[in-house]
């Protein structure tokens, strides 16, 4: 995988007031979504999207691309 995460995007959401059962409660991120987070596997640009809005960022605040 060419895009990998710069920092570890559910502890900043914590960080940001936010915990996984708020996440899932309030509809922000699926669970599903919250597992690809902890496993470090790539999510759709919605929830790319999404992360942004809660961390008021950038994609590249928390994506980069590094070459195979």
């Amino acid at each position: 995988m060419a895009l990998q995460y710069k920092i570890d995007v559910l502890q900043e959401i914590k960080d940001k007031g936010y915990n996984t059962n708020t996440l899932r409660k309030d509809k922000l991120l699926a669970e599903s979504t919250i597992q690809k987070l902890r496993d470090k596997q790539p999510i759709s640009w919605a929830n790319i999207s999404q992360i942004c809005k809660l961390l008021n960022c950038q994609p590249s605040d928390f994506l980069e691309y590094v070459e195979d």
